[in-house]
């Protein structure tokens, strides 16, 4: 394997990142303009949380098998293949709906096969980013990934909400199939290196079950690894269950279903990721990556999941969006970086997948269980009349979506918490000096299998 030189390995990234932030663009058009659809065809927050249930628990399902694909083929194909298969959702999606005949279970199984492409995707996207820059760019290009995002959170539910009376549904996933194909062609037009021995034959005919376990077994043979794959599950969860599942919901009970007052509690989301997206491009994050994932995540929990708890107008709703997502770049930029500084690139593939998986593997339960609380438990005791009224309505108080708050309020004390233990565990507090990084030292097993 040849790298490329910073200059063409950085612009190639650049090629394939505009690409994503197209696609990226096109997808939020469509989720929020689906995510009104269903809440009026149904108006429950289940129904909601239902579709990042099969979107997270296919991928969940899925990630081990992808991460062997990942490893064994050219990573550029793959996510050509994973970006294609989630366009084809869009436009199954777009036909049923201009025959009249879409459902809400249509969305669930579009939702968990989009999850399928995504476990494939993600580990391909991220294993090639190792190849094309230098580890010392790993947490600036991971701020570039977080900026994506955080401007397709900002522009899509502002455009969605204005959109959506001017060309319909129909039209806004007809620009979400444009945006796929903006995203595929940019990657038509890249190379991207494959790792060191990747492409050299071996003794024995590979086995998918061996390769499988070669990613669980590096991450359960290095404990600051596994430790921080755990802290990262519960984080997941506490997400899943409130901030992921719930968010849109409780504004929309608790604004009269108001899609403008929404759209702008999202495009502060954006806006938040945005900023913290820039700050980490600029600056790189805090210089032990773990007080990145751990303190960073912490303020996320305590400042916005809280704001949210007790708000109940739009602006709070909008400071509480942004602080909330102000330091997730943070998170993921000091996550990143610290595995694909620990994980040798030839393994990428397979332990990335895993990590994938372990660490979401919380959140299909977290969506699982967030509607039915909200629905039949917190939402209940927080009407007028409910039993949790006198002790809770001072803080969140009473009525649609009070509920939804007071789960905002526990998941504020969870999340939090877990992060605190995160730092009572040597393994995981010196996870970045305790472990070697790849290109410093690698071990004899680090190939087996």
């Amino acid at each position: 394997m040849k790298r490329p030189s910073l200059s063409s390995g950085f612009a190639t990234f650049t090629v394939i990142w505009s690409g994503q932030l197209a696609s990226l663009l096109g997808t939020g058009l469509t989720r929020f303009a689906l995510l009104l659809w269903i809440y009026e065809q149904t108006g429950h927050a289940t129904s909601i949380a239902l579709l990042g249930f099969f979107s997270f628990g296919a991928t969940v399902i899925v990630s081990p098998f992808a991460g062997v694909v990942v490893d064994r083929l050219d990573r550029r194909w793959v996510m050509i293949g994973a970006d294609t298969g989630a366009g084809l959702m869009t436009v199954l999606l777009f036909i049923l709906y201009s025959a009249g005949g879409l459902q809400v279970w249509h969305l669930y199984l579009t939702s968990a096969l989009t999850g399928v492409f995504e476990a494939f995707q993600l580990p391909a996207f991220t294993a090639a980013t190792t190849m094309l820059v230098p580890k010392s760019a790993y947490a600036r290009v991971s701020g570039m990934r977080s900026l994506s995002t955080s401007i397709a959170e900002i522009g899509a539910p502002l455009l969605a909400g204005t959109l959506l009376s001017i060309i319909g549904l129909a039209g806004v996933m007809l620009i979400d199939i444009a945006t796929f194909l903006i995203a595929v062609l940019a990657l038509f037009r890249v190379r991207i290196p494959r790792p060191d021995g990747s492409a050299e034959p071996t003794a024995e005919p590979r086995n998918t079950r061996s390769d499988i376990g070669a990613g669980f077994r590096f991450i359960l043979q290095r404990p600051g690894l596994a430790g921080l794959l755990i802290i990262y599950a519960g984080i997941n969860l506490f997400g899943a269950l409130t901030y992921m599942a719930l968010m849109p919901t409780m504004v929309l009970a608790r604004s009269g279903s108001d899609r403008m007052v929404l759209a702008s509690v999202q495009a502060a989301l954006g806006l938040g990721g945005l900023a913290g997206g820039l700050c980490v491009s600029l600056w790189g994050g805090p210089k032990r990556r773990i007080h990145g994932i751990l303190a960073m995540t912490a303020l996320s929990f305590l400042f916005g999941d809280f704001l949210f708890a007790i708000g109940r107008g739009v602006t709070v709703w909008v400071v509480a969006a942004f602080v909330a997502a102000f330091f997730i770049p943070f998170m993921f930029a000091a996550n990143r970086v610290i595995w694909q500084a620990k994980v040798p690139p030839i393994l990428q593939g397979r332990v990335f997948s895993v990590q994938g998986m372990l660490q979401r593997a919380m959140m299909p339960l977290g969506y699982l269980a967030a509607g039915p609380l909200a629905d039949h438990v917190f939402e209940p005791a927080m009407a007028a009349g409910g039993v949790l009224v006198p002790f809770f309505s001072p803080l969140v108080g009473t009525g649609p979506g009070a509920g939804m708050a007071l789960m905002f309020a526990g998941t504020a004390i969870l999340g939090t918490a877990m992060c605190v233990i995160g730092y009572a565990f040597r393994a995981i507090r010196q996870v970045e000096d305790d472990l070697p990084d790849h290109d410093a030292a690698l071990p004899p097993d680090a190939l087996a299998a």
